[in-house]
């Protein structure tokens, strides 16, 4: 009786959670996508109070835009689910997961706005035919894909990515880099939109992160992101030209210094995390102060820079030679703190490391030749610091290219770039190598790595150098971005970024082993407090929830290295291992722990 009733329960058809008929639930989801869609060209509120002004008919604006994208990517996937040519490719095994999830992307948009409208112009009277409209459609479209077959009814079969999703047919090379081509154009084209919304415009970025949050996931669950991982392990050389490319091209299409100096900020705290990464991700040992490294780097810079307000006024070093001081400043300091600490480990490494950044930043705020000798201004620090020269380019002027002119932070930011360049060869060519694999030993166990024949002493002390050196080369640029240096910023937490704090949670958010990691994740962290000014006062706290959020559903973080995705996933039998994204014998390996 038992294996009969197992049998049923098994071979028993799914079902949604809203009992239709399967045609019907589809038609629903596509009426709900085009009423969505076509919301976006009617008024929403009779007033242009609302950030973007929703007032005209024909013309969609700011929240109109996001839910027009919301509303035809819910179509689109709902038309793969009756069979239209040339669309399988977007829902391969036809799953009803990513139907829901781009349901609700619009959904959210839709009711989101209508309630911010209500609430920001005082009433539901604020709300012209558009907003019920599109607030009704998008319900409807959300009905409708509830209404699909699941394989289950818990809220991961509903939101996952079936188990087997059909191989891609492989494509001719040319088509190939084309498809990373138009990808690269669209991640570009939704960066440029997010960075240049109004900080004013709140509601609009908002609704922005919730396109970009169960639109993103929509497509992961469609299988779309591991198929185009497989491209580009395939074609890995030219993903990665495409991706500086495209980082190149920003400050060309979105010419607004301000957000160029966002652009720049976001490299250089982007590269510190990288560096930090070296040390956290790959060697395993949690440094608290790493924000140190790059004042070391920034201050070593400014004392060689020629500002009048520096101990050695007279002196003025090269960009090449001040990026080399800034270097060899920060790695002289990581090896003296590590030669006497890295014999620890675990909490007891991570409190003297803590009290290294606390020490250098209360020893620049004494050095002011009263309480010390006289050599970083104390608090009033090094500012006036004149602005790079190289070959005869001034980074401070504006230089017209064709008929854009790029302006001093655009230059800036091309130069951060090339160094953020640099900085991911580094990382990827350490990574590889032999000491990166002792890293990793080290990370996993460190007590059998030793037994294995490694130093770890010494491999540890490379890490904490290198990690320190990456760290000063970003500090020299933006010492001379900021005009200024002081030591307010170099602390472990603070409501103004870089701190230590800020730093770590970029790398765990982003993903601990990767490069593309602490990159998403100092973005993300850099941008959201920048758009959302509410949040300035509430930074830590917000910080901390999401922290939470994400060890508890995504503990590997948002771009998850393969092997610590399998140390938090082995008895989930939905986590894929690419083959190409592993050595042989660690698939191998993993396969069968999995």
């Amino acid at each position: 009786m038992a294996t009969t009733e197992n049998t049923a329960e098994i071979t028993a058809p799914a079902r949604g959670l809203i009992a239709l008929p399967q045609t019907a639930a589809r038609a629903l989801v596509a009426v709900g996508a085009v009423a969505t869609i076509a919301s976006t060209f009617m008024s929403w509120t009779y007033t242009a109070d609302f950030p973007g002004d929703l007032t005209y008919y024909g013309s969609p604006a700011g929240l109109q835009i996001l839910d027009l994208v919301a509303g035809a990517i819910t179509l689109l996937f709902a038309l793969t689910l009756f069979g239209v040519r040339g669309l399988r490719w977007l829902n391969p095994a036809g799953a009803t997961a990513p139907v829901v999830l781009a349901a609700g992307s619009a959904f959210a948009v839709s009711w989101f706005s209508a309630i911010a409208i209500a609430v920001d112009l005082k009433g539901l009277v604020a709300l012209d035919p558009g907003a019920y409209v599109t607030a009704i459609g998008s319900l409807i479209a959300l009905l409708g894909a509830l209404a699909l077959p699941s394989p289950g009814n818990t809220f991961k079969d509903w939101v996952s990515k079936p188990d087997r999703i059909p191989a891609a047919e492989q494509l001719p090379g040319w088509a190939e880099r084309l498809v990373i081509t138009g990808a690269t154009a669209v991640a570009l084209i939704v960066f440029t939109y997010g960075i240049g919304v109004d900080p004013d415009a709140s509601e609009t970025f908002i609704g922005y992160l919730l396109l970009v949050v169960l639109g993103t996931w929509a497509l992961q669950a469609a299988g779309l992101f591991d198929r185009f991982a497989t491209l580009n392990a395939r074609h890995k050389g030219f993903a990665t030209s495409m991706a500086f490319l495209a980082a190149a091209i920003f400050p060309f299409v979105e010419n607004n210094e301000h957000n160029a100096n966002l652009g720049v900020n976001i490299l250089v705290v982007a590269t510190v995390a990288l560096g930090l990464n070296i040390v956290v991700g790959l060697t395993g040992l949690l440094d608290l102060g790493y924000v140190a490294f790059l004042g070391v780097g920034a201050y070593a810079a400014a004392l060689v820079s020629g500002s009048e307000f520096s101990r050695f006024s007279g002196v003025q070093f090269p960009f090449w030679a001040a990026m080399l001081t800034g270097m060899a400043a920060s790695l002289v300091f990581g090896v003296l703190i590590g030669a006497p600490t890295l014999r620890l480990r675990g909490d007891y490494l991570a409190i003297v490391t803590l009290g290294f950044g606390e020490i250098f930043r209360i020893s620049v705020n004494n050095l002011d030749g009263s309480s010390g000798p006289n050599l970083t201004n104390g608090p009033n620090g090094i500012s006036m610091i004149p602005d790079l020269d190289i070959f005869g380019f001034n980074l401070g002027n504006s230089h017209d290219i064709g008929s854009i002119t790029l302006g001093r932070f655009a230059n800036y930011f091309l130069l951060m770039l090339i160094i953020t360049g640099i900085v991911v060869v580094v990382f990827n060519r350490a990574a590889d190598s032999r000491i990166g694999r002792s890293w990793i030993a080290i990370r996993e166990d460190e007590t059998a790595a030793t037994a294995m024949g490694i130093n770890g002493f010494r491999v540890k002390l490379i890490a904490f150098a290198l990690g320190a050196s990456l760290a000063g080369l970003a500090g020299t640029v933006s010492a001379h971005v900021g005009y200024s240096v002081n030591p307010a910023p170099y602390q472990f937490a603070g409501s103004v970024p870089p701190n230590s704090a800020f730093l770590l949670a970029a790398v765990v958010l982003g993903g601990m082993g990767t490069v593309n990691g602490p990159i998403l994740g100092a973005t993300l962290l850099y941008l959201l407090p920048e758009k959302l000014g509410f949040l300035k006062e509430y930074q830590l706290f917000a910080f901390g929830i999401a922290l939470v959020i994400l060890m508890r559903f995504r503990p590997e973080g948002i771009i998850a290295n393969r092997r610590r995705q399998l140390e938090f996933h082995e008895s989930d039998d939905s986590i894929d291992i690419p083959e190409q994204g592993l050595p042989d014998s660690t698939v191998g390996v993993t396969k069968a722990g999995a």
